[in-house]
């Protein structure tokens, strides 16, 4: 008898098992959404931010790589040693890497890779390997790159898309990357979903989530909608900060904010008659409210910086006040230069802080006698094509995402077509000093810069995302182009 009521019971136990509602396992799927959308794959022939934020360290490897406090840490080289002349540098690769199809990474795809730059890359990556002389493969597992003098920024540059270590066997790398990361490429749908799937065969720690969704929003107010309603788990970079009040209950959703390297530029093109002349250019900042300008466009959130340097560089200096918000001022300069019926041609992308800004600007610089015709391009394309190409503008706005870009100012065939050997002299002297040098070099390069009224340095962007409660890992600070899956799981 004991023995039957056993099995009685036992069975009782497992039929309120099995119609008791058991909780769901966590879901390790992830819909992010974001903003700029890659007009390609291939890395090295497009200098468009969104394809690294995809692509870096998710798909794309490289061979160090900035961790979330910005240090240089071990990827697919596990150590690497400088030269005491810092023109010779030896890694020595993680023996344990591979592409997504399983091949062993070499040292000779990695030297592939630093040649195919230098040969096929756009004027930007070319750049940043211009002081490499020569990549050899020593043997299987090491690579030695010589550069021709010391390089402080080669390295770091490195780390970004420049060091992105591509499969040199793959096909169609504008349409399909193969590369060394966690994840490939599921299905990519212009203009909707770029779909990335975990590897089975990851050589490294296997990041948390299985899939991952990249949704692509040109209206941050149907991107905020989709979160309301639990369409998406992340907003990458949230484009409507006075929207902030709609994410308050934190029993649906975190706010994660802190910095970015996005500095909000309006460039000037130095070929345009009119901004040749620097009082002009000085007129331009004198006439825009830049801290009303925030409140605006951009909810306050944000940092006035008056540079190309965020906070978070070693040379950041607040150089915010160097131009005033001082309309009469303005009027007295453009007076002094003799110009008059002055029209200028603003061409901004696609862009929420781009559009929303551009109506600002125009406003404020017709009431110092200066017109502005507002031109809205299609972004990517249609602004890298008329831009970033051809320089076919006058004033554009755009924020300029890549770490430590105030180098740019130094390249006279950049799109603002800025020409100053002092400052090219001092980028050259900062790169290849000593730390202390470097900083107090570039330290004067922004003050070049910001009393020349090269541009007007708007604002710095926030690091605004917006996640639902139970996701970690999601770095406070953007300290890099990508938006780095490795370390994000669900509590």
């Amino acid at each position: 008898m004991k023995r039957i009521v056993a099995v009685l019971l036992g069975a009782l136990m497992v039929l309120v098992a099995a119609c008791t509602p058991q909780p769901e396992a966590p879901s390790t799927e992830m819909i992010i959404g974001a903003t700029a959308q890659p007009p390609s794959m291939d890395p090295v022939t497009s200098d468009s931010a969104a394809i690294p934020q995809v692509l870096l360290y998710n798909v794309y490897e490289t061979l160090i790589k900035i961790d979330n406090d910005g240090q240089m840490q071990p990827l697919v080289a596990k150590q690497w040693q400088v030269s005491d002349d810092r023109l010779t540098y030896t890694f020595t690769l993680d023996e344990r890497a591979t592409f997504a199809d399983g091949r062993k990474v070499t040292a000779a795809d990695v030297v592939w890779n630093i040649e195919r730059v230098q040969k096929q890359g756009t004027p930007v990556l070319k750049n940043q390997l211009k002081p490499v002389t020569s990549a050899q493969a020593t043997d299987e597992q090491t690579v030695v790159v010589t550069l021709s003098a010391p390089s402080n920024a080669w390295l770091y540059s490195m780390t970004s898309t420049a060091g992105m270590i591509i499969d040199p066997k793959a096909s169609d790398l504008a349409a399909r990357p193969a590369g060394t990361g966690p994840y490939t490429l599921s299905s990519w749908s212009k203009g909707a979903d770029l779909v990335l799937g975990q590897r089975d065969n990851y050589w490294g720690t296997k990041p948390y989530a299985t899939k991952v969704t990249f949704r692509y929003f040109s209206d941050p107010n149907a991107m905020n909608a989709s979160m309301l309603s639990g369409g998406l788990d992340v907003i990458s970079n949230l484009q409507a900060p006075q929207a902030l009040p709609q994410f308050g209950d934190t029993a649906r959703f975190q706010v994660i904010e802190g910095t970015t390297q996005g500095e909000v530029v309006m460039g000037f093109n130095h070929q345009t008659p009119a901004l040749k002349d620097k009082r002009i250019r000085q007129a331009i900042n004198h006439a825009i409210d830049r801290e009303a300008l925030l409140k605006t466009v951009w909810g306050g959130k944000g940092t006035l910086i008056g540079s190309m340097v965020p906070p978070t560089d070693p040379w950041y200096e607040d150089l915010s006040d160097t131009y005033p918000y001082d309309p009469e001022k303005a009027k007295q300069l453009i007076a002094e230069s003799g110009q008059s019926d002055i029209t200028l041609r603003l061409r901004v992308p696609t862009l929420p802080y781009a559009t929303a800004s551009a109506q600002f600007i125009a406003s404020q610089l017709g009431e110092v006698g200066i017109s502005v015709v507002i031109d809205e391009l299609e972004f990517p394309a249609r602004w890298l094509d008329l831009v970033l190409t051809k320089a076919d503008y006058d004033m554009t706005i755009v924020s300029h995402v890549e770490p430590r870009d105030i180098v740019k100012w130094g390249d006279p065939k950049y799109y603002w077509r800025y020409d100053n050997p002092e400052v090219g002299t001092l980028l050259a002297s900062a790169d290849s000093g000593t730390e202390a040098e470097q900083i107090e070099d570039m330290k004067k390069v922004a003050k070049i810069l910001a009393d020349d009224a090269v541009a007007d340095f708007l604002f710095l962007l926030p690091n605004l995302v917006i996640a639902k409660p139970d996701i970690t890992g999601i770095p406070q600070n953007a300290s890099t182009l990508s938006f780095d899956l490795t370390g994000i799981s669900r509590g």
